[in-house]
């Protein structure tokens, strides 16, 4: 976690589903991320910040360092928003600045190179997922793009089947969605791509459909690879 208001959210409900010991690193307050040997599973959360302000947070080279040595070890990886910003990073893409913000819920299309993963059984057709974003990525070498909106073309990529880079945000319950509001309102400005926060707020009829996508994410990273 990069703050205390973007944590794992309806992960936190499928670890404990699942019977699975979640640890929390929490490097806004300086805790030291775990021996590369450790975790069975990573989960980057997302954070206000980017992956370029090094001479802000001195912690973000070393973070990028960390999961690239993470991605090369086999361990299977997901990155949502900021996470996948350093996702890509980690893997020599570019992150920078996408023009126009995007924040709130938006349509985003999955693409058909998606359906050769067989992360869902039927590949899902565009849906309104929630954004809170202002920088973007170009896909890395040998992965895949696998989802895209209108104001941002990159929302996602698959990376040698095992690491997943998430621009949105499936993870979100309402209380999370809340904080998100309640920590960030000065991002809501008019913009073609930004809802006011009362749009925000009243959206509840996608929580239930974007949970049963991210189980079936985290249950596709987690399943064993002959």
């Amino acid at each position: 976690m990069h703050v205390p208001y973007e944590g794992p959210g309806i992960i936190r409900d499928w670890a404990s589903s699942e019977k699975h010991k979640l640890s929390i690193s929490r490097v806004y307050d300086n805790e030291a991320l775990p021996r590369i040997s450790d975790p069975e599973m990573l989960v980057i959360m997302g954070g206000p910040m980017n992956v370029f302000d090094f001479h802000i947070h001195p912690w973000m080279q070393e973070e990028i360092e960390w999961v690239s040595s993470c991605i090369e070890s086999g361990m299977p990886v997901l990155g949502i928003c900021l996470g996948a910003q350093i996702i890509a990073a980690a893997l020599g893409a570019e992150v920078y600045p996408g023009g126009k913000k995007e924040i709130g819920w938006h349509n985003l299309q999955f693409l058909p190179a998606l359906g050769d993963y067989k992360i869902w059984g039927d590949l899902p057709p565009a849906r309104k997922v929630f954004h809170w974003h202002g920088d973007t990525f170009s896909i890395p070498e040998g992965a895949t793009r696998i989802a895209g909106s209108q104001a941002y073309p990159n929302q996602g990529f698959i990376y040698d089947e095992r690491v997943v880079a998430l621009q949105f945000h499936l993870e979100v319950t309402p209380e999370g969605v809340a904080e998100l509001v309640k920590n960030c309102r000065d991002e809501l400005v008019p913009g073609p791509y930004i809802q006011t926060e009362e749009e925000i707020l009243n959206e509840t009829g996608y929580f239930k459909s974007n949970l049963e996508l991210m189980f079936h994410l985290l249950d596709y990273l987690c399943r064993p690879v002959s």
